[in-house]
């Protein structure tokens, strides 16, 4: 069986784009939770994901003798394995413009991330007030995001941005996280998705996983002292 090693529900933002997109497209997995105790080399989480990924980070994908990371190659690699889940759109101008926008949030929204790291328990609106107010980035990042969803949503009329569930919707499942816990301001139609995208059972099922973990763990909480 393929297994997936990921780090804290709560916090981890890019293990939560490949568990959501196996668990909601109803491949089978074992998850292998390694958790977060600093990211230092010498660190129990570091050593622990260099026994399978050299890179040390999470999440990696193992089927048998391949371990693959980096959330796109193992996105790229579960559709190419499972070609009737149909992960990406299945025309080919969709399915460019869905890798399109996978890519940018792969590489793009550093503003956002870094002020509104994913932490999916926190109710945090006094944070993403003061993050609107004083980082101009942070408001670029929003209003891309706001104009790629609404767009999608309109060209494609919903329910998710290319219609069916796909990798896209999975990409963007903890931005969603964090546009609700540091409730910045997005237009009804994007609210709309965001509230679609929550009531996904993979999504879901991440959602109750992350709010039972109890661990407080300060290097991932800027804005609290304790939980």
């Amino acid at each position: 069986m393929l297994q997936l090693c990921i780090g804290n529900k709560n916090y981890s933002s890019w293990s939560m784009r490949a568990w959501v997109l196996m668990r909601q497209a109803g491949i089978g997995f074992e998850e292998v939770m390694l958790r977060f105790d600093g990211f230092s080399p010498d660190s129990r989480f570091k050593q622990r994901v260099a026994e399978v990924n050299p890179a040390g980070q999470v999440p990696v994908l193992v089927d048998g003798d391949l371990a693959v990371w980096d959330t796109l190659a193992i996105a790229e690699y579960l559709a190419e394995r499972f070609p009737e889940r149909q992960l990406w759109p299945q025309h080919p101008a969709h399915r460019a413009r869905a890798r399109s926008i996978c890519a940018e949030m792969h590489g793009g929204f550093s503003a956002l991330r870094q002020a509104c790291p994913m932490n999916i328990e926190a109710h945090l609106p006094e944070a993403g007030a003061l993050a609107l107010r004083d980082r101009p980035g942070v408001c670029r990042d929003l209003d891309r995001i706001v104009q790629m969803w609404s767009g999608l949503l309109l060209e494609r009329g919903g329910p998710l941005l290319f219609g069916d569930f796909s990798i896209a919707d999975a990409y963007y499942a903890p931005v969603v996280m964090r546009l609700k816990t540091y409730a910045l301001p997005v237009p009804a139609e994007v609210h709309a998705y965001m509230d679609r995208v929550t009531q996904l059972p993979g999504v879901r099922a991440w959602i109750a996983e992350a709010l039972q973990e109890q661990e407080f763990l300060d290097f991932e909480e800027p804005y609290r002292l304790q939980r």
